[in-house]
């Protein structure tokens, strides 16, 4: 841990670090009495909750509600930056989600980090504070989440595929792996996750790219290794997932 702070209660924040870890580091499962809201300066994560698997890459950030259980897996190294709000402060949409990080938004989150030990509750820090939390409601939701079931046999289906997004089998073998028939399986998956098992891969396998591609590995590789034919096809779908190229996301 680089830096840390016990910030004082007459304001939502309530502590701020950096920290970094090794490329392979899980942190198990756990919840906090607090939300928090982690940032990615460098590095992707993985962070999944009991209803959902998101992707955190590099210059994004996730808002993780108060009480929810959630795990992460570091995929390559990282270094990031945690902020614990009062459980008091709810922002608009207080479902865990990620989202894009402005300039502004990086910036004001490392001036609270940088407040380490340094807090009197001064006019400048109350405004950062007041700023920061401000623009989580600004920020655009970035889509690299995919819903989970809670019926443990729809379940292993989702999580084989996570484990494996370039898995091409069809509808008919995931039904017999749940046990249920075609008809069955369709309609119990889409009223679990909110869609059907093609548009979910897809979900999936556009989180894995992205979160391959931002960890630095060839756009080209990484398209026949999340199942697609071609890698104009995979860019298109990309791209109408994130609104730009493979590249682009990178750059930006």
């Amino acid at each position: 841990m680089i830096c840390s702070a016990d910030l004082p209660t007459d304001l939502p924040v309530l502590a701020a670090f950096e920290d970094h870890y090794r490329a392979g580091y899980v942190d198990p499962w756990h919840a906090h009495e607090h939300a928090q809201l982690a940032f990615a300066s460098s590095g992707v994560q993985v962070i999944n909750t009991d209803g959902a698997s998101f992707i955190l890459p590099p210059n994004r950030a996730i808002w993780i509600p108060p009480g929810t259980n959630h795990q992460t897996i570091c995929r390559s190294d990282v270094v990031f930056q945690v902020v614990y709000v009062d459980r008091a402060f709810r922002p608009h949409n207080d479902r865990c989600h990620v989202f894009e990080a402005s300039a502004l938004l990086r910036a004001l989150i490392g001036e609270v980090v940088a407040l380490a030990g340094r807090y009197d509750s001064d006019a400048r820090s109350t405004t950062i504070v007041e700023l920061l939390l401000g623009e989580i409601d600004r920020m655009p939701d970035v889509p690299v989440q995919a819903e989970l079931p809670v019926d443990r046999r729809l379940r292993r289906v989702c999580e084989a595929i996570l484990a494996d997004p370039g898995d091409s089998r069809d509808i008919d073998y995931w039904a017999r792996q749940a046990g249920m028939s075609r008809r069955t399986f369709t309609r119990s998956f889409r009223d679990e996750t909110g869609m059907g098992l093609a548009t979910w891969r897809r979900q999936v396998r556009v989180m894995e790219a992205a979160s391959r591609i931002s960890a630095g590995e060839a756009i080209t590789s990484v398209a026949y290794d999340v199942g697609y034919d071609s890698p104009s096809a995979f860019t298109a779908m990309f791209h109408r997932t994130f609104g730009a190229t493979p590249s682009a996301y990178c750059r930006r």
